[in-house]
C-alpha cells in the first residue's frame, strides 16, 4: 500500500471513529488493524492525549490517578502497572472495540466491565487509536452530563420545603 493510499485509508478509519463515539453503535468502517502500528503507547501518551481534550482535568480516585470532564470520570490509569489505561464506555461501544481490535481492548471484569469499563492495552496501541478511544469516552460522558442537567432543574428562590410530621418509635408515648 503507498503512503498516500495508507494515509486516505487512515484517514476514513478516523473518521469512523468519530461516528462510533458520536453514535454509540455504528459499525466501524473497514479494519482498525491498519491503525495498529508498532508505536507503544505509554501512560504519558495517555496522560498527553486526555488532557488534550476539552475541559479534560486529571484528579485521583483513590490514589490512582483518572481524567475527569465537569467532574466525572470517564477515564483512568488505575492499571498502569499492569501496562493499561482505563476507558468508561457505553456497552455497545466496549462490544465494538473488542471485537474490532481484541488484542487492544479487554473487557475489564466483573460489573464495572459489563457496564462499558475497558482496559486498552498501552503497548499495543497507537496514537490513532488511543485517541479515538478516549475521544470516544468523553463524548460519552460530557453527553451523559448534559442529560444529568437536564433532569435536575434549578430550586426555585423562596420555595418552601415540606416536612413529614416525625412519628415516635414507640406508639403509646
Amino acid at each position: 500500500m503507498s503512503g498516500f493510499a495508507a494515509r486516505t485509508t487512515q484517514s476514513r478509519l478516523l473518521k469512523s471513529w468519530a461516528r462510533l463515539s458520536h453514535f454509540g453503535t455504528r459499525k466501524i468502517a473497514g479494519s482498525l488493524q491498519l491503525l495498529v502500528a508498532s508505536f507503544a503507547m505509554t501512560p504519558e501518551d495517555f496522560r498527553r492525549i486526555a488532557l488534550s481534550l476539552e475541559g479534560t482535568e486529571e484528579s485521583s480516585h483513590m490514589g490512582q490517578p483518572d481524567f475527569r470532564v465537569s467532574g466525572r470520570i470517564f477515564a483512568t490509569l488505575a492499571a498502569q502497572k499492569q501496562g493499561y489505561g482505563n476507558l468508561m464506555l457505553s456497552p455497545e461501544q466496549q462490544a465494538t472495540f473488542v471485537e474490532e481490535l481484541p488484542d487492544v481492548f479487554i473487557p475489564i471484569p466483573g460489573g464495572w466491565g459489563r457496564m462499558g469499563a475497558t482496559h486498552i492495552v498501552l503497548a499495543k496501541a497507537n496514537m490513532d487509536v488511543l485517541s479515538g478511544a478516549l475521544e470516544a469516552a468523553w463524548r460519552l460522558r460530557k453527553e451523559k452530563n448534559a442529560k444529568v442537567r437536564k433532569k435536575t432543574s434549578p430550586k426555585k428562590p423562596g420555595a418552601k420545603r415540606t416536612r413529614r410530621k416525625r412519628s415516635s418509635r414507640f406508639p403509646n408515648e
